[in-house]
């Protein structure tokens, strides 16, 4: 097993086990142990979670892609609508996310930051797969495994977790020096932890069957992908002590599962064809390489052999993004074009939106391949209208005005934008390139110190903001709202200072 795989494997199961009692989250299930309340609270489980995804999203492998990830979030919205108990006492607000990975595993961060692989989604047959593996991960966070684990060991496990989240960042450039941290953090914890990994796994999977049942997918694709991913991880057993392993898939727990199934009747759910576009493209985005995308190719022209509507549509969706990837637009327009007709002869499930979102945000990157700027406005002024809750059209749209140098228009809609989504960060980075094409520098920078924020960069937002201030263009009004954001920068600044100094 590659050391970076069992970094991952490392930080995942520190995460997913429990370690003190806590009310379910979720009907029927039974708390484990019931002893103590010393769980993190809701609060700072959240902060911690925020602070590890703020490193995890630099990283080359986090997958930045608004398609993949508004499908994931929408898929995870299904989920947690049709159980809102899942949401557990705490009542996270959940984020789905994919990881460049070929290795079937997700896992949950603390605060309900969920993420799975890319090769996870590319094994998974159908949608009730899939969301079985969603649900589980739903069912660590609701039942606050993680609260529990980092509220148990307040003295000890705080930093661990720190060296967890550098540690697998580290790995990718260093593996020699990842090794190092892992060794030098984690040993007591990992001892302390294993003796809960079976309950906090089977408390999981009771969630995750509820949620199944209640949002109509098939609760049989537990055991099937479950087992499946039994046998892909076997291959590793001899070599990888036990506690590596993310979710240890024991004969007892799949048993466990289909003890429980005995009296649920068999359900078929249609999957939506979304999820066999994502997969497509999940696939490119897994491996860009000349190697890659040439396996990708293959696999893309067998998808199509079988003559389906559906494999149809997701194949030349495919093959679209690679030609896209190619910089060959007429190729990915003709190919988008088959892909879209083949669409329309596929049932769209009575719960779902249908895949238009998809084939009109690949027309606008096409257009914008292109250069045909003013056509890219209009497809996106008609996407997001189409869209209006897509927030990857939105972004696309206002990168369209800003690539056809009607620069007002995407100022007036960026701010506009930005006071209704405050934690997009992207919207301040895309209001900073419009000032600075408008040589407005003052504005520039105090954009850019506004998006720092977001991202958790305080002191690279009191620089861009002493820039701003030093600007020769810089108004009055300017330079007091530039101050009032320093006065509360500093005080944020000083405030995590502190809180660095307390865990020296």
């Amino acid at each position: 097993m590659p050391l970076r795989l069992s970094l991952v494997l490392l930080v995942c199961v520190l995460l997913a086990l429990p370690l003190a009692s806590a009310p379910s989250g979720a009907q029927n299930l039974p708390s484990l142990g019931d002893t103590e309340r010393e769980d993190l609270s809701p609060l700072m489980e959240r902060k911690v979670g925020e602070q590890i995804m703020l490193q995890l999203r630099k990283d080359r492998d986090y997958i930045d892609d608004a398609p993949v990830l508004e499908y994931l979030n929408d898929f995870g919205t299904i989920l947690l609508s049709s159980a809102p108990e899942a949401r557990g006492e705490a009542n996270y607000d959940f984020f789905f996310f994919a990881v460049r990975d070929p290795v079937l595993n997700a896992f949950a961060l603390p605060g309900g930051f969920i993420a799975v692989h890319s090769g996870l989604v590319l094994a998974a047959q159908n949608e009730s797969e899939l969301a079985s593996v969603m649900s589980h991960e739903i069912g660590h966070v609701s039942q606050r495994h993680i609260a529990r684990m980092l509220g148990k060991q307040r003295q000890d496990s705080l930093i661990p977790l720190a060296a967890f989240a550098l540690a697998v960042l580290t790995a990718r450039q260093s593996p020699d020096a990842a090794s190092a941290l892992m060794i030098g953090g984690q040993g007591l914890a990992i001892q302390r932890q294993l003796s809960f990994n079976r309950d906090a796994e089977r408390e999981a999977d009771r969630v995750g069957l509820q949620i199944l049942r209640a949002a109509n997918f098939d609760t049989s694709g537990m055991v099937s992908f479950f087992a499946r991913m039994q046998t892909a991880t076997r291959v590793y057993s001899e070599s990888v002590p036990a506690f590596l392993l993310s979710h240890p898939l024991t004969t007892e727990r799949i048993a466990d599962i289909q003890g429980r199934l005995q009296d649920t009747p068999y359900k078929q759910r249609a999957d939506s064809l979304d999820f066999h576009l994502v997969r497509a493209r999940l696939r490119v985005l897994q491996d860009t390489s000349t190697q890659g995308l040439r396996e990708a190719t293959d696999a893309f022209t067998l998808q199509i052999k079988q003559a389906t509507p559906i494999q149809t549509a997701a194949g030349n969706y495919g093959l679209a993004l690679i030609a896209l990837r190619q910089n060959d637009t007429s190729r990915a327009q003709s190919l988008l074009d088959i892909s879209r007709r083949a669409a329309k002869a596929v049932p769209v499930p009575k719960d779902r939106a249908g895949p238009a979102a998809l084939y009109d945000s690949m027309t606008i990157e096409i257009r914008m391949a292109e250069g045909a700027f003013a056509q890219a406005v209009r497809a996106a002024d008609a996407a997001r209208s189409a869209h209006p809750l897509s927030r990857g059209i939105a972004h696309q749209y206002a990168q369209a005005l800003i690539a056809d140098g009607q620069l007002e228009p995407a100022v007036a809609y960026l701010r506009d934008q930005a006071t209704l989504y405050r934690q997009e960060p992207q919207l301040q980075e895309l209001l900073a390139k419009v000032y600075a094409a408008q040589g407005k520098q003052a504005l520039q920078h105090l954009a850019l110190a506004e998006s720092h924020v977001l991202t958790g960069g305080v002191q690279s937002a009191l620089e861009q903001l002493s820039i701003a201030r030093k600007a020769p263009d810089a108004t009055f009004y300017d330079l007091a709202q530039i101050d009032a954001r320093d006065r509360e920068m500093q005080l944020r600044w000083k405030e995590e200072k502190k809180e660095r100094d307390k865990g020296r």
